[in-house]
């Protein structure tokens, strides 16, 4: 035995009124877009999330401006620079945790010109010509220490006596 469940009727006014509600309602394309995008850098790892703007780069809730060392600061601002004005048409937030001052500002740097190049396709060339670590990650790591001599190193060995 088969039970149907009926629907009630509905009026074409009430159909024609639902669409109208739907359609005033924003669409995905109206909406701002958002863009996450990471960088890495030895055990240095920056996250970053670009919006439409006026070129605010705050680095942990801090300004840009704010980030010491000077030679790391501006190891930050190349892809910036390089951008030109597709970087002061976006607002980026970075997360950066790990790693020491300097792989941390290659890691930053780099979530920046991914992030840039969601925005403007023909930033590509131009960051892959000044610096291929813009886009593409360092893979090199620290080679794990061996057993027996953890403080010493990976390759170290007992001094050994020629005579």
């Amino acid at each position: 035995m088969e039970m149907q469940l009926e629907q009630p009727a509905i009026a074409p006014e009430e159909k024609t009124a639902r669409k109208s509600a739907e359609s005033s309602k924003p669409s995905a394309s109206k909406k701002a877009k958002i863009i996450s995008t990471l960088g890495k850098r030895k055990s240095a790892i920056a996250r970053a999330t670009a919006r439409a703007g006026t070129g605010k780069i705050l680095i942990n809730s801090k300004p840009v401006l704010l980030f010491d060392p000077k030679i790391a600061r501006m190891k930050i601002q190349e892809p910036l620079v390089i951008a030109g004005d597709v970087a002061n048409a976006v607002d980026i937030d970075i997360s950066v945790s790990g790693g020491g001052v300097m792989g941390q500002a290659d890691a930053i740097r780099q979530a920046i010109a991914k992030a840039l190049i969601v925005f403007d396709k023909k930033l590509k060339g131009q960051f892959l010509s000044y610096d291929r670590t813009l886009l593409v990650s360092d893979v090199r790591r620290n080679e794990p220490h061996k057993p027996s001599r953890s403080k010493a190193g990976p390759r170290r060995h007992k001094q050994r006596s020629k005579r």
